[in-house]
């Protein structure tokens, strides 16, 4: 978990910059970004702990596979749900908000059984290990589209 903290430490770093675009690098801001991740890490944490662990199916899914072998999520390949789509004004203050809380269930997610688990829309089921791996990528793949954008 030490490198999803890491990740959320690179996120809470760049609350400043949460105004800042390109357009050739993402139609959306940088706040956008982390308020998306955010969303992503408090729903999936969520769901994991609501989970019923005998419930876990396991099953190979090609696309997972190639995901998680080569540790990167392309750009510009999937589009996020609309229950993970920030809604609303994003400002620093509810981005900080909704960290603080994320920090908080990232740590909890160390107690879950292994076989919690999550739906992936395109993944399948996630159990806590395979899920820690998935939002590791995920905030990562956001993070280098951060930093893409507050370079230029």
């Amino acid at each position: 978990m030490r490198k999803l903290n890491q990740l959320l430490s690179e996120l809470e770093n760049n609350i400043p910059n949460l105004e800042k675009s390109n357009l050739a690098i993402s139609k959306a801001n940088v706040g956008w970004q982390i308020d998306h991740c955010l969303i992503v890490l408090s729903r999936i944490t969520s769901a994991l702990e609501k989970s019923n662990p005998e419930e876990f199916k396991p099953k190979f899914n090609f696309k997972r596979f190639m995901v998680f072998t080569t540790n990167t999520i392309p750009r510009g390949k999937a589009k996020a749900p609309e229950v993970v789509m920030p809604v609303g004004e994003i400002t620093e203050n509810s981005l900080r908000e909704k960290l603080e809380k994320v920090k908080a269930k990232v740590l909890k997610m160390e107690t879950f059984h292994k076989n919690s688990f999550f739906a992936h829309p395109y993944f399948n089921d996630l159990n806590v290990k395979q899920t820690q791996k998935f939002l590791i990528l995920h905030t990562t793949h956001h993070i280098k589209i951060i930093r893409d954008i507050v370079k230029k």
